[in-house]
């Protein structure tokens, strides 16, 4: 049998009232998530514009107050997030006008939007890809949760973004937009945090049946090193020699809503193809490196790359590790798109060499069929990217 649906027709943006919530499970795509919209499951203190709808997640907005605070926390599963950060706030201010979060140190910000969820739906969060590429380590907590960036099935309340700028200072405002969320509906048979992941099997399937529909580019170019998902591996080499860059310290803030804005020079040390075609990553330092592979998210799917993973070595590979559908899903392979690695290597130096596995992706059904898709055609920053630093940064 087909993974493939060969009869969807997209992208059109809809917006449907009648649209049941319930059904399959999986990631909601961008039409159910008008759904919550228009019938209050999601709200928020303005109104919520249609570019903050994503393919198969929705942008969070910062609102206008924050709080500097000592140290991370996760509520407890009887008191609120401002109850827990009452002994912990430094300071309190407003970032309407612009405010500057300085680097190593923790925020709190409120979130325009709140959920009142059914209990047939939950949710996870992770930083926007332009956030994670900044080293800004940002997490979601919401009242009486004791996790980060999951939001349980029913939930009724509102939403926090805990905020640490690493390498660069950052400036941010109202509306700066450094997280997104992701609904994924369960059916009354599942556990309340089941996923819809798909298996190697199907993987393996999946990639057989691509490869021959676009002249051996399945979800990746070339063979798939399949095992517990998609394993990816690092690229080394590059036709202009720079195959990394490395950030640099002491550097001015960078404004979130700058876009192409400021010149990479002054904040990245790029890192240059060696003969040996290996690397070692200084212990603490954040380096922006790409996948060897050039990657592709079916239609009818998303993944999501897992960020430490103890069996590939003691690093963190991605920060905002979420894949829309249709990211790199081009009949031509000049136009298909590297996985980019948020690549920090912890306690230890760490050696790598060219095309060792170094990053692994999780793919999981949608919920239904999607009627938009990640690419140019909605403004999407990162389709057909091969190594690419953030869009703050021009060339």
């Amino acid at each position: 049998m087909s993974l493939l649906n060969e009869n969807i027709k997209y992208p059109e943006s809809i917006e449907n009232k009648n649209q049941s919530l319930t059904g399959a499970s999986g990631i909601l795509p961008y039409s159910l998530i008008k759904t919550l919209i228009t019938r209050k499951k999601i709200q928020s203190i303005d109104q919520i514009p249609d570019q903050q709808i994503q393919p198969a997640s929705l942008d969070l907005r910062l609102g206008r107050k924050a709080y500097r605070i000592r140290a991370s926390f996760i509520p407890n599963g009887s008191k609120s997030v401002l109850e827990c950060a009452q002994d912990l706030i430094d300071h309190e201010f407003e970032i309407e006008n612009g405010a500057v979060l300085e680097r190593n140190c923790v925020y709190l910000v409120e979130l325009k939007e709140f959920l009142e969820l059914p209990e047939s739906i939950w949710a996870i969060a992770n930083p926007k890809s332009s956030t994670g590429r900044l080293d800004v380590f940002t997490r979601i907590i919401a009242d009486k949760t004791q996790s980060f960036d999951k939001i349980l099935p029913g939930y009724n309340g509102p939403l926090y973004a805990e905020i640490s700028p690493h390498k660069y200072s950052i400036i941010i405002r109202e509306n700066s937009r450094l997280s997104q969320l992701r609904f994924i509906r369960k059916n009354p048979s599942q556990l309340e945090q089941q996923r819809s992941i798909i298996s190697d099997r199907e993987l393996k399937l999946l990639h057989k049946e691509l490869s021959n529909k676009y002249n051996g580019f399945g979800l990746v170019n070339g063979v798939a090193r399949i095992s517990d998902g998609l394993q990816l591996g690092v690229s080394l080499t590059s036709s202009d020699k720079i195959i990394g860059y490395k950030a640099k310290h002491y550097t001015p803030p960078i404004d979130l809503d700058r876009i192409g804005y400021y010149n990479k020079n002054e904040y990245w040390d790029p890192i240059y193809e060696n003969d040996k075609k290996r690397l070692v990553l200084d212990p603490n330092e954040f380096y922006i490196l790409a996948s060897s592979e050039y990657v592709r998210i079916p239609a009818e799917y998303a993944a999501e790359m897992v960020p430490i993973d103890p069996s590939m070595g003691e690093l963190r590979v991605h920060y905002a590790g979420f894949f829309d559908p249709g990211f790199g899903d081009a009949e031509d392979l000049s136009k298909g798109s590297k996985g980019v690695l948020e690549v920090r290597s912890l306690d230890v130096p760490f050696y790598i060499e060219d095309n060792q596995i170094i990053a692994r992706l999780k793919y999981e059904k949608l919920a239904e069929p999607p009627s938009k898709l990640y690419g140019t055609d909605i403004g999407s920053t990162y389709q057909s990217q091969g190594l690419k630093l953030s869009k703050h940064f021009h060339d």
